[in-house]
């Protein structure tokens, strides 16, 4: 690992760019009374722990220049590079939009797209100045502390945590946990503290007890630690616990780094031979990753005076790359003697958990109403992601809670729009069946089949509900186009209800529209009416429709011109 101290000694460039900095911010304080270039220096540090090239720790050292000294960015460019220029206006950029309102926030998110899809080394060195400000966080004024404490739990956080740096999300959600629940903060100190401590000496306990049946076995063991759950994770999972700390069993996991994947596995099966497994608790996430690339073995089992005990197998690589995530992997195209540094991208061997970047960019162009934006970035790419398979095992990444409907538009937009049934491991599944981790799905077509508007009511994800969307408006477009037509029929699939048809008769009579004809059948498990109308103007029949949509025992509408 190297540090920014390495990086002063053996290049040049860092060098001059440390010197530059410590002129341009001399004199200038930061609100915890510390010279302001101890800033840089704390974001470059952690640029060059994370194990970056030259330029990227230059431009953490020199990320403040411009906006906060009257040095421009043509100064730096001259003295540095257009390289090292790209990255410092870039993290310029990103920081002058302070989250006020919706608006500056959806602007801020906007950059944070572009320049993910540009040089992901621009987010990185934001990531590393955002930390150094939580940590100095407590000399902000306390109308911002919050503020600033919310922007990094709903962005810097899950952002870090999708760019595979999961020890950064971590530690940047518990930095703002106490500022945005300060009460729950404080219960959660003083109710965990002892049991923390005390599962820290049960598992300095066992450990030499694990070392010795891998010995006897013949698995070498690298290194073997043990991982405190961190008081974010701890008070999301008590939550689901309804705040019983006795039902958490992994508040300290033993973490055991071995030296491939076969001793891994063995590894596993030494445990469990020993040991046994609590069952539902084995997770495979070397065969099947989590969706940042996170890979490791985890296990629970009755270990030592039959304590619960979590432990986690994973190889050296493994492990740093679920600590450094995206930087474990950088690497860059090498461009030397042209200018065209923009056209320069971070390359990632196998990198299929980073395809979200690019679908990311293309996708946000299409929102214009800036709360849906906001709300479906956290719902399709910040929020708990599952991996289903499709049945030749390729994996689908989708956010949790999604359905067959969303796993078939993630396919294909056809396949969507065709989609007549669904199997999940190999058994039918009804449409709004929530998927998990693991499952199998299969997409039955029909040709000329349809989406219908009840989709829109379980499909999770924005692209299923804009494929939803056009088809709707297409097909209504169509439908009022017809010449000459004679009546709507509207097609209501409804639940068995004393009155229902009264109910729908007064809706329509209401709305001053005449009723031809009323037919009901049995088709199924629901019962079907269509009624036909008069001819009116579409606003007209999407707001009947709206009104009908509103009564509890209709649960699929549609129409068309007859």
């Amino acid at each position: 690992m190297s540090t920014l101290n390495d990086f002063l000694k053996n290049s040049g460039l860092v060098k001059r760019a440390y010197d530059f900095a410590k002129m341009a911010h001399r004199g200038q304080k930061r609100k915890n009374g510390e010279p302001y270039f101890t800033h840089c220096t704390a974001a470059a540090g952690y640029v060059a722990e994370w194990g970056l090239d030259e330029a990227t720790v230059a431009a953490a050292l020199l990320h403040d220049v411009v906006e906060d000294t009257p040095h421009l960015l043509e100064e730096i460019k001259e003295k540095f590079s257009e390289e090292v220029a790209f990255l410092v206006d870039g993290v310029t950029k990103i920081g002058k939009v302070r989250y006020r309102g919706i608006e500056a926030k959806v602007e801020n998110l906007r950059k944070f797209i572009l320049y993910l899809s540009q040089d992901i080394r621009v987010i990185l060195v934001k990531l590393a100045d955002r930390l150094h400000n939580m940590k100095t966080l407590y000399a902000v004024h306390p109308q911002k502390q919050k503020r600033i404490a919310l922007e990094t739990m709903e962005i810097y956080a899950p952002l870090a945590y999708r760019l595979g740096m999961q020890k950064l999300s971590g530690e940047l959600e518990d930095l703002a946990f106490p500022y945005i629940y300060p009460q729950e903060h404080k219960w959660l100190v003083a109710n965990v503290k002892d049991r923390y401590e005390e599962r820290e000496k049960y598992a300095e306990r066992f450990k030499p007890i694990l070392k010795s049946e891998f010995e006897k076995n013949g698995i070498e063991i690298l290194r073997m630690d043990s991982r405190a759950k961190r008081y974010t994770s701890l008070y999301k999972k008590l939550l689901r616990y309804d705040m019983s700390i006795e039902n958490i069993h992994d508040l300290v996991a033993i973490r055991v780094i071995v030296n491939n994947i076969e001793d891994c596995y063995a590894a596993l099966g030494i445990i469990h031979k020993r040991w046994p497994p609590l069952p539902g608790r084995i997770k495979d996430y070397i065969a099947l990753p989590k969706v940042n690339g996170y890979r490791s073995l985890h296990t629970t089992v009755f270990g030592a005076d039959d304590k619960i005990t979590e432990i986690q197998i994973r190889t050296a690589q493994m492990h740093d790359e679920a600590e450094l995530g995206i930087a474990a992997h950088f690497a860059y195209q090498n461009t030397k003697g042209t200018k065209d540094y923009l056209r320069r991208r971070a390359t990632f061997a196998d990198r299929k958990e980073l395809a979200w970047i690019q679908q990311l960019q293309s996708w946000q162009k299409n929102f214009g109403n800036t709360e849906e934006f906001v709300q479906s970035l956290k719902i399709d790419f910040f929020k708990d992601r599952i991996l289903v398979l499709t049945p030749k095992g390729e994996v689908i990444d989708l956010p949790a809670g999604s359905t067959p409907i969303d796993f078939a538009y993630q396919i294909h937009s056809d396949v969507g729009n065709n989609c007549s049934g669904a199997k999940v491991n190999g058994k039918i599944a009804s449409l709004d069946y929530e998927l998990r981790s693991g499952d199998v799905v299969e997409i039955i077509t029909q040709q000329n089949k349809k989406p219908s508007e009840s989709w829109l009511a379980f499909a999770k994800t924005s692209q299923a509900k804009n494929h939803i969307r056009a088809v709707l408006r297409q097909a209504s477009t169509a439908f009022l186009s017809k010449k000459q037509p004679t009546k709507i029929e509207f097609k209501l699939v409804v639940e068995d209800k004393e009155g229902l048809l009264k109910d729908i008769s007064v809706i329509i009579a209401r709305s001053h529209v005449n009723i031809q004809t009323l037919n009901t059948w049995q088709n199924g498990r629901f019962p079907t009416i269509k009624i036909n109308t008069n001819v009116i103007a579409k606003d007209k029949a999407e707001k009947l429709m709206l009104k009908l949509k509103k009564l509890k025992s209709i649960r699929e509408i549609s129409y068309k011109l007859i």
